[in-house]
C-alpha cells in the first residue's frame, strides 16, 4: 500500500533568505528535507504510521504556535497599552449622568483609533470624587506621541437637582466629541495610565428657561503629572468645601460624609488650603505653604474647624 502526504513550512528570514522544511511520510519512513539558505539536508526516520501522523500533527502545531508568538512579539514592539480612567471634581448636584459611547485616540501623524469603553453607557460622575475613579477604556495603540483624545457622548445625559432629573443638551459632544489635547509619548511595549478629570461643577450651565446645558471643562493627566493631597474635615456636619489655591488657580473638593477629601492631578507647586464651612457656627481655616510634588501623596491629617 502506497501512503503519501506532505507538509511544507517556509519562513522568511533576514529579507530574501529563508528556512524551510518538507515532511514526506512514505510507507513507514518519514523523509525530513531541510532547506537552510543554499543548503539542503535529507534525514530518514523509520516509525509506525500512527506515530508518524502524530509526529506530523505535533510538529505543525508547534510551528504555527511559534509563528503566532513571533507575530505577537513584533506587534508588541510597535505598540503600547493605554488605560483611561474617569474621575471627577465636586459639583452641587445630586447626580451628573454622562453617556459615554466611544473613545477616539489620535496618535501624531496617524488617523484616529476608535476604542469602545469597558462599559459603554451612562456614568454618574459624582461617584468618582475625592480620588475615586473607574476604568473607562483600555486598548493597545501604536507607540508614539498622543495628539488628542475625544469622548463621544450619547443622548442620555442628565443632571439631578432637588430630586428632579433635567436632560442636558450636548450637540458638539455627540458629533465631534469632547476634545482633550494630550501631548504624551508612548514608548513601544510600554503601559500607561491616564486620568480623564471631568469637572462637573464647572461643566454644567443653567439656561434661561430653567434647563441645563453641558459645556464640558475636562482635563487629562498621567502618573507623571499627578500630585495628590488628602485629609479629613471635622466635625462631620461642617458641610465644608476645601479649596487649593496656587498662583491664581483654584481647585475645590467637597468632603465625603466621613469628612474625607482628596485632590488628584494637582500641578506641582506651593498651595494655600482654604476650608470654608457650610454652617455659620464654624469658622474658616487656612493652611499655608503646602508643597505638592508629582508622584507624592501629601496628607494633611484631620483638620478641626474652630
Amino acid at each position: 500500500m502506497f501512503n503519501f502526504a506532505s507538509v511544507w513550512w517556509q519562513h522568511k528570514w533576514h529579507g530574501s533568505k529563508s528556512k524551510s522544511l518538507l515532511l514526506i511520510p512514505l510507507n513507514d519512513v518519514i523523509y525530513y528535507v531541510f532547506s537552510w539558505h543554499n543548503f539542503r539536508f535529507l534525514v530518514l526516520k523509520s516509525m509506525p504510521m500512527k506515530k508518524m501522523l502524530f509526529t506530523m500533527v505535533l510538529f505543525c502545531t508547534s510551528v504555527f504556535t511559534l509563528l503566532s508568538c513571533k507575530k505577537d512579539k513584533d506587534e508588541n514592539q510597535n505598540t503600547a497599552v493605554l488605560s483611561l480612567r474617569l474621575t471627577d471634581g465636586p459639583a452641587p448636584y445630586e447626580h451628573v449622568y454622562i453617556d459615554i459611547q466611544q473613545v477616539m485616540v489620535t496618535m501624531e501623524g496617524s488617523a484616529a483609533i476608535s476604542i469602545i469603553p469597558i462599559r459603554p453607557g451612562i456614568y454618574d460622575l459624582l461617584q468618582f470624587r475625592n480620588g475615586a475613579d473607574t476604568l473607562l477604556a483600555e486598548a493597545r495603540v501604536p507607540a508614539g506621541k498622543v495628539s488628542q483624545i475625544r469622548l463621544i457622548l450619547g443622548e442620555n445625559n442628565a443632571v439631578v437637582v432637588n430630586g428632579t432629573s433635567y436632560p442636558m443638551s450636548t450637540p458638539s459632544a455627540q458629533e465631534s466629541g469632547l476634545k482633550l489635547n494630550l501631548k504624551e509619548t508612548l514608548a513601544p511595549n510600554g503601559s500607561y495610565v491616564f486620568w480623564i478629570d471631568f469637572d462637573a461643577g464647572k461643566s454644567i450651565v443653567q439656561t434661561g428657561n430653567g434647563g441645563y446645558k453641558l459645556k464640558p471643562v475636562i482635563r487629562a493627566y498621567s502618573a507623571l503629572t499627578d500630585g495628590r493631597l488628602k485629609g479629613y474635615i471635622a466635625p462631620l456636619n461642617a458641610m465644608a468645601t476645601v479649596y487649593a489655591i496656587n498662583n491664581g488657580d483654584t481647585l475645590s473638593a467637597i468632603p465625603a460624609p466621613n469628612g474625607f477629601f482628596m485632590f488628584t492631578g494637582m500641578p506641582a507647586g506651593i498651595y494655600t488650603i482654604w476650608i470654608e464651612p457650610g454652617i455659620p457656627v464654624l469658622q474658616p481655616a487656612m493652611i499655608n505653604n503646602v508643597k505638592i510634588e508629582y508622584g507624592v501623596e501629601t496628607d494633611l491629617g484631620t483638620i478641626l474647624l474652630p
